[in-house]
């Protein structure tokens, strides 16, 4: 019984922990984020938040994961429903992927540091082949182009003409002289953009 107790308390810690470096993380960013801070948010002291993660950087790694992990399970219900046509799968796609985002500025680089560091790991982890490139939408895009172009160049152009402005924004704002507010506007913009542009690019093939 105490053990069971003590398992629960554990369990317990952690999460306040984890949702404390959600707080924190998405305030403050990484590089301006201490231990101390999500130590302070969760309401505990520093030496138990370094007992059971013992770095910011682990941490990090944990609750940015738990981010994805949460994110495509809500998109493989979009890329799955077979009542939605293709462009309509894009509009959604666009649309949370932006959210997504826009509420986690440190999660595109988060995420190329991890395919650079351990792409295997991180695809098996996610489980990205089973979530896209088994998808109904992967169907779509086949039928779309007659099966004679890689629906593979699709995904990449979906994925990067959401994620690049996010992984390039420092310098999107000196070049386009943008505020965040100006930045955040154009990005909303890009919901509407992105169904259109792939939407032409299915059409030219």
């Amino acid at each position: 019984m105490a053990k069971n107790v003590r398992a629960e308390s554990d369990t317990s810690t952690e999460e306040k922990i984890k949702k404390a470096a959600h707080v924190v993380f998405k305030r403050k960013g990484f590089a301006a984020t201490r231990t101390r801070d999500i130590a302070d948010e969760a309401g505990f002291n520093l030496a138990l938040l370094n007992y059971y993660f013992r770095s910011k950087e682990k941490l990090f790694d944990i609750v940015m994961k738990e981010s994805i992990q949460q994110f495509l399970k809500g998109i493989a219900g979009i890329l799955n429903n077979t009542a939605l046509s293709l462009t309509e799968k894009v509009s959604l796609v666009a649309e949370n992927y932006t959210d997504m985002l826009s509420a986690n500025p440190d999660l595109p680089l988060f995420i190329l540091s991890e395919i650079k560091a351990n792409p295997e790991k991180l695809a098996l982890d996610l489980n990205f082949k089973e979530i896209i490139m088994r998808s109904h939408l992967f169907e779509q895009i086949q039928e779309a182009t007659g099966k004679t172009i890689n629906p593979i160049h699709f995904i990449i152009n979906i994925i990067s003409l959401t994620v690049f402005p996010f992984v390039a924004s420092p310098l999107l704002r000196v070049i386009g002289d943008l505020n965040p507010q100006d930045f955040n506007s154009l990005v909303e913009d890009r919901k509407k953009l992105i169904p259109v542009w792939i939407e032409t690019m299915l059409k030219a093939h």
